[in-house]
């Protein structure tokens, strides 16, 4: 036997079995979807396919002309893809095949389901966490305007204190110096600071917690809590988090920089960051963005060039820098990461000029509008003008370009209660190719 043959065949047995015949049960049910299809209605099933495809492209450049255009234009988009829906459902009702469409449909989520369990990573795991002993002196900062007023609706202030904490509510007049206040409370003794507010508050916080190795406690009290979800933190009762000061762990996580300024998240360029720079944006923000998307996607002299290692981008109209990347390849993990603690930055560009590229998020091969790659730990940013506006973490700011962001692997501890929700397992990306070798033998 050759070498080369005993490498398949040694690939092969390294393959669990149940994933095996996950990959083929997937197969198989994409295949009798096509047959149901098919044997059922002929050449009529496949004309009934490329009509559903059809429909799609067509809701797909009716969304599109309805964030991109104005006036009229804007309003037929959203009527285009809202009569597409209708006419495909239709259509397949009067050809009286909802039934096959149905069982077809069935049969393509079931073997959807059984390829992404067979593509699923076999050993995933969390951050490593270690005990942590009850802080002596917490000091956290609370915003009760931050969330709706969670600070106040779940009685923070009066739990925190009777726990033990310092509470600094930011609700005086003017503005408040939250890195001075923090930095006071360190000088004074601090051995934990927490923060119940927007993830923008919490990265100002976590810059000056790493600065001092000392643990950061994280308070679901903001309104999307996105660096709260990945650390497995309940958003829905953020009281919950203070039980850390008690009975917690810690973990360790990496913190990505803009020059000397934090981000936990991550940092948007172009369009969006346009949009949080609008003074409207706070008090309404799909309105604004309905605003603001036609001119900042018609745009062409504020195209970015991303550099990420080796990769270079050019003629993007958004970026997003993330502190470890986001996502598994489907679109409802995009605003998830399954570790913060891979010393890797993301990279997320997008380039939406015209609906030619629209209906190129629909397809799998050619020019994607979309692209994602894993940034190494250094992404530069580069602009034809000298400034560009960044949002990081959600908050506003203007920087000199080239922009350089950094990561520091590992740089900030974080205080987690010990019983928690915990992360929800990201998607699978679907990978055909790799699901064929998993059914039928390869590695």
């Amino acid at each position: 036997m050759s070498t080369e043959s005993a490498q398949k065949m040694e690939a092969s047995s390294s393959i669990p079995t149940s994933r095996r015949w996950l990959a083929r049960a997937a197969w198989a049910a994409l295949v009798a979807a096509v047959v149901v299809i098919v044997a059922d209605e002929g050449v009529t099933g496949l004309t009934l396919t490329v009509a559903a495809l059809v429909g799609a492209a067509v809701v797909v450049v009716g969304g599109y002309w309805f964030i991109a255009k104005r006036g009229l234009l804007r309003w037929i988009g959203l009527v285009l893809a809202l009569a597409a829906m209708v006419i495909i459902v239709v259509f397949y009702v009067r050809q009286g095949v909802v039934i096959v469409a149905l069982v077809a449909l069935g049969l393509l989520v079931l073997g959807g389901a059984a390829a992404r369990a067979a593509l699923r990573p076999s050993s995933a795991q969390w951050m490593p966490t270690t005990p942590a002993a009850p802080a002596r002196q917490p000091f956290i900062v609370m915003n009760p305007r931050s969330g709706g007023g969670k600070v106040v609706r779940f009685d923070l202030v009066d739990k925190a204190k009777a726990l033990g904490a310092e509470v600094k509510l930011l609700d005086g007049p003017g503005y408040v110096d939250v890195a001075a206040l923090v930095r006071d409370a360190v000088a004074r003794g601090s051995d934990l600071l927490g923060v119940a507010g927007g993830d923008g508050t919490q990265a100002l916080v976590a810059g000056i917690a790493a600065e001092h190795d000392i643990p950061l406690l994280v308070i679901s009290a903001g309104t999307r809590n996105h660096f709260a979800l990945d650390l497995g933190l309940d958003r829905e009762d953020p009281s919950t988090c203070l039980t850390a000061l008690s009975d917690g762990e810690e973990v360790r996580v990496d913190l990505g920089m803009i020059a000397d300024r934090p981000f936990v998240n991550n940092a948007s360029f172009g369009a969006y960051a346009e949009i949080v720079q609008s003074p409207e944006y706070r008090d309404n923000k799909k309105r604004t963005m309905l605003e603001m998307l036609p001119d900042l996607l018609s745009k062409s002299g504020t195209d970015l060039t991303v550099r990420a290692g080796r990769t270079t981008l050019t003629g993007e109209q958004a970026v997003l820098v993330s502190n470890n990347p986001y996502g598994a390849g489907k679109l409802r993990d995009m605003s998830r990461r399954a570790r913060i603690d891979q010393g890797e930055l993301g990279v997320i560009t997008g380039h939406l000029a015209s609906t030619t590229e629209a209906v190129g998020l629909i397809r799998r091969t050619g020019h994607q509008p979309i692209t994602a790659i894993n940034g190494g730990s250094e992404v530069i940013i580069d602009s034809d003008s000298s400034t560009i506006p960044v949002g990081i973490d959600g908050e506003a700011v203007t920087v000199d370009t080239p922009v350089y962001c950094t990561i520091r692997p590992r740089a900030l501890r974080v205080r987690l209660p010990r019983v928690r929700p915990g992360v929800r397992e990201l998607h699978a990306k679907l990978n055909w190719k790799t699901l064929w070798h998993l059914a039928f033998g390869h590695s």
